[in-house]
């Protein structure tokens, strides 16, 4: 792949930003939210089928077949009941003759040079060349060195963040505490053909996230079943909202034991509400009532997401874990989708998402408290400059997450931080964070990350608005040092 990608077109900028990305090329990753699944990790087993490794898990690419009348199930999407109906070389092949689909987008770019800078596949993907790529990358996956813990050493992490639910065991993050050089593959075998560069100078840390969602929102399936789960789990009364509150409180300090600094909150709002205890304890108790009948009312588990966004960060302020909040989302837009694939299967909407005056209940109590780290998150991208940078750049506690979701692509980067830097600065962010399921695109998109910031930089630098040395430092400082200090990583961890 060309060398200048995604920098400036202009050649004195372009000049510029190859001498900053130089800075950052070979700096560790740091990958403190995202969602691999640490079994990949625990088991290290061969990486799965090239269908079920790139295709099958990525709503980018699965979404926009869909768009095209291709169903998932022909692409290896497993159905609500696990069940897998194509076979992989068929699934690879009608992936492949789609391909064309994905010109221009962000999907293309990161998969062509994850085969090419992790797997050495290089030929163009097609109709044509399906079958050959499919031998090569499952020739390339049996090879010890294409091991996921092999990998992970490999691609330069320093520390990767896992996504847990609260009644998670942890059994798998213990499995790779325990053993001795567990994220160091015993396989052997030849480096993989990763780009060379300085790796960390101790085995990558693999951590959980404290991901409460099943038992914060009342419209979840199950909500009471879980919460009464969660009190099995935690030996607390959660039939009260003391207890409730105790057991959440109890899970988070395990988790924190785990290695964890960060919660994450996947809401559909960015409400929060302070509510006197009583009316709290209340809302509560009739949440769980109405759940054994015909469900939560609507404005009562809108409140209760409200209120739990502001006790969650009570405890934040008192156990140290950062606290990420990701609205904005209408989850399964697609009722076909979510019908025969389950939740999660890419049918998710974003919404605009008011913050200002949402936040303010939980800002008035907690926003300038410097114990507090919360970090925002938004599908809404016309609230950066309207809302979430004058938030990041008054309030202490307040961090601005990166572009997520549907604008973590080059053009999505360039906005952010041309929408952001005039009113938040660099500081007042957290860098680069992957937030991904596809456990070999992360060293891609980290490194389509600093591109885009070392250009943005570039630019700085050639209008004489940023001196060089500073446009440096800045750039080391997104790719490594921020997202390290906004998730306390630099702490060594809250244990």
């Amino acid at each position: 792949m060309d060398q200048d990608r995604l920098f400036p077109a202009d050649p004195a900028t372009r000049a510029i930003a190859r001498e900053l990305y130089a800075e950052v090329r070979d700096l560790p990753l740091i990958s403190p939210h995202g969602h691999v699944d640490p079994a990949l990790l625990a088991d290290d087993a061969p990486l799965p089928d090239p269908a079920a490794l790139f295709v099958a898990p990525d709503h980018y690419l699965t979404r926009m077949l869909y768009s095209q009348g291709v169903s998932p199930r022909r692409l290896g999407v497993p159905d609500r009941d696990g069940r897998v109906q194509a076979a992989p070389r068929e699934a690879w092949r009608t992936f492949c003759e789609h391909w064309y689909l994905f010109r221009g987008t962000p999907s293309r770019l990161w998969l062509e040079q994850s085969l090419a800078a992790i797997f050495g596949v290089t030929q163009p993907l097609g109709p044509g060349t399906a079958d050959a790529v499919y031998d090569e990358l499952t020739a390339r996956i049996a090879e010890p060195a294409y091991r996921p813990r092999a990998l992970l050493r490999r691609f330069g992490i320093e520390v990767l963040a896992t996504t847990d639910s609260p009644l998670d065991s942890l059994e798998h993050h213990a499995r790779l505490a325990a053993a001795p050089g567990a994220t160091d593959s015993p396989h052997g075998g030849p480096p993989p053909p990763v780009p060379p560069g300085p790796r960390p100078p101790v085995p990558p840390r693999v951590i959980p996230t404290f991901r409460p969602d099943p038992v914060t929102d009342p419209d979840r399936p199950g909500w009471a079943a879980d919460v009464a789960r969660l009190g099995e789990l935690t030996g607390a009364d959660t039939g009260s909202y003391a207890g409730y509150l105790d057991a959440l409180a109890r899970r988070r300090e395990d988790f924190r034991r785990a290695g964890a600094t960060a919660t994450d909150h996947g809401t559909p709002t960015a409400q929060t509400a302070d509510l006197d205890p009583a009316d709290a304890a209340r809302l509560y108790g009739r949440l769980l009532r109405d759940a054994a009948r015909d469900g939560p009312d609507p404005d009562d588990a809108e409140l209760f997401r409200a209120q739990m966004l502001t006790e969650s960060a009570r405890m934040s302020v008192d156990d140290g874990l950062v606290m990420q909040v990701h609205p904005g989302a209408l989850r399964d837009h697609s009722r076909y989708l979510y019908a025969n694939f389950g939740p999660d299967s890419g049918g998710d909407i974003p919404v605009p998402t008011g913050y200002t005056r949402a936040l303010r209940p939980l800002l008035d109590r907690f926003g300038d408290d410097p114990r507090l780290r919360l970090v925002l998150f938004t599908l809404d991208e016309s609230a950066y400059s309207r809302e979430l940078a004058p938030l990041a750049g008054l309030y202490p506690a307040v961090y601005l997450g990166p572009a997520w979701w549907f604008y973590d692509s080059p053009e999505g980067m360039r906005r952010y931080r041309e929408l952001t830097t005039e009113t938040a600065g660099f500081y007042n962010t957290v860098g680069f964070t992957d937030d991904t399921r596809a456990f070999p695109s992360i060293p891609v998109r980290h490194d389509v990350a600093r591109r885009v910031d070392c250009g943005f930089l570039a630019r700085l630098v050639a209008e004489h608005r940023l001196p060089a040395d500073e446009a440096a430092e800045v750039a080391r400082d997104l790719a490594y040092r921020l997202p390290k200090h906004a998730y306390r990583l630099d702490e060594g961890g809250t244990s």
